[in-house]
């Protein structure tokens, strides 16, 4: 399977800190990329783990005695390395998203670029998928997901419309849905309100906010002191719990003081947010919504 150069490559392996004889996880294997630059900067003695939901990322295995890749979720984690006996790591890489792959596989569903079934899908084992969401929402449940995951203004009267186009016959391609939702595709405009849609049921459809937060509560029990997480995230809603987590251990309110008043959290940041030079954007214009994150187990 053909996927493109990861983003920030070098930034993110080189946020790692990498320890000749450390043990490492990439979250998110895909094309192997991320991985193919730890293990060179591995010795003999280190190891590495990668997971990946998508069957088509098991083609990319790599034949090195230093590696294991698991064909599970990342929100797996903990379970998935108990079970190799590994109880704590020296860092973990995440490159959130849909890989460039994904996108570029018409029939996966996920490009506005292409005519497809409703699919979208990212472990093709999963019962849930955009068809469903379209096609079997409630228009209540419809409206959350577009307001919530699109952050759309118009998702009540867009899931109003969808709920109408699919009767009497459901929605069952991209262009079928694009023209129930026609009124609200300005020319100008289309593309970004399309992705807004795209990005919104996709979300639901691999319930992607969810495991990024039960994947980041447990990356403060699976890492060593001075361990580091190198986080990549494309969208504000990612990169705002990313951002939340690192700096108090949670999502929403504040952490617990200490009897000096000083927060309780597991967590420091590492330098700033790292974002794509423009010669890397031009080279590949998917890295221009990338934020990196870096942070180390105190």
């Amino acid at each position: 399977m053909e996927y493109h150069n990861p983003v920030l490559l070098k930034e993110t392996v080189d946020g790692l800190n990498i320890k000749e004889d450390g043990v490492y996880v990439d979250v998110t294997f895909g094309g192997g990329g991320h991985s193919r630059e730890i293990l060179r900067r591995l010795g003999p003695k280190g190891r590495l783990y990668a997971f990946d939901q998508d069957a088509d990322a098991l083609e990319n295995a790599i034949d090195d005695s230093r590696f294991q890749l698991i064909h599970e979720n990342f929100r797996y984690i903990k379970r998935f390395l108990r079970f190799y006996g590994v109880k704590e790591v020296d860092g973990v890489l995440a490159d959130f998203g849909v890989s460039s792959h994904q996108f570029d596989v018409a029939e996966r569903g996920f490009s506005t670029r292409f005519e497809s079934d409703l699919d979208m899908r990212m472990n093709q084992n999963n019962k849930l998928s955009a068809y469903h969401v379209v096609n079997e929402y409630e228009e209540s449940q419809l409206r959350d997901v577009l307001w919530q995951y699109g952050e759309l203004r118009s998702a009540p009267a867009m899931a109003r419309e969808i709920v109408s186009g699919r009767n009497p016959d459901p929605i069952v391609t991209s262009e079928q849905l694009k023209a129930v939702l026609k009124r609200f595709l300005p020319a100008r405009k289309e593309n970004k309100i399309l992705a807004q849609i795209y990005q919104a049921i996709r979300i639901e459809v691999n319930q992607e906010i969810e495991v990024l937060k039960e994947f980041l509560l447990q990356t403060p029990e699976i890492l060593k002191p001075k361990g580091r997480l190198s986080f990549i995230s494309y969208h504000s809603l990612e990169d705002r719990l990313v951002k939340r987590f690192i700096r108090s251990g949670m999502f929403e309110g504040e952490p617990e003081r200490d009897v000096f008043g000083n927060f309780e959290v597991p967590l420091k940041k590492v330098g700033g947010l790292i974002v794509p030079t423009r010669e890397e954007i031009k080279i590949n214009n998917r890295a221009r919504s990338a934020k990196l994150r870096i942070a180390e187990k105190l």
